[in-house]
């Protein structure tokens, strides 16, 4: 009996840690570590595209792959997150019912990190990146 309900307990310690532990990698630009994630609280990963056309377009996975597609519309594979802190807390500046955070993007083919925007319209309830492509998104608490 006590074995069974040591192995419950650690099924249970074991599983709420999983589901709890957000993922951040560390990556290094102009000589200084910095810190990404994929898990910021909002649906970041799908695809973005400027209002009113079909491409130039970004995909954003889960896994923190992607493809970023050019002005001339060719496709590059990526991998990207935004900007945390080492425990992978998000780091944003808060404004007028929106959020601005660091997005980070490492074409596969490149060894070096780049830097954009990425923000969040919480009353149009869009997701901007890189300022003009963009997605429109549904709260994951809305009942």
């Amino acid at each position: 009996m006590k074995a069974l309900h040591l192995l419950i307990i650690t099924l249970f310690f074991t599983v709420a840690q999983s589901y709890s532990q957000v993922e951040v990698n560390k990556i290094s630009y102009n000589g200084r570590d910095r810190y990404i994630t994929t898990t910021i609280g909002y649906p970041v990963p799908g695809t973005y595209i400027p209002t009113g056309q079909k491409e130039p377009s970004t995909v954003l996975n889960p896994d923190g792959t992607g493809v970023i597609q050019s002005e001339d519309l060719s496709k590059t594979k990526m991998n990207w997150g935004i900007e945390c802190t080492e425990e992978g807390t998000p780091i944003f500046r808060e404004g007028f019912n929106s959020a601005s955070y660091t997005f980070w993007y490492r074409p596969n083919d490149s060894n070096e990190w780049i830097n954009s925007q990425f923000s969040i319209h919480f009353t149009k309830k869009k997701m901007f990146l890189m300022g003009e492509r963009v997605k429109e998104y549904v709260d994951y608490d809305v009942q």
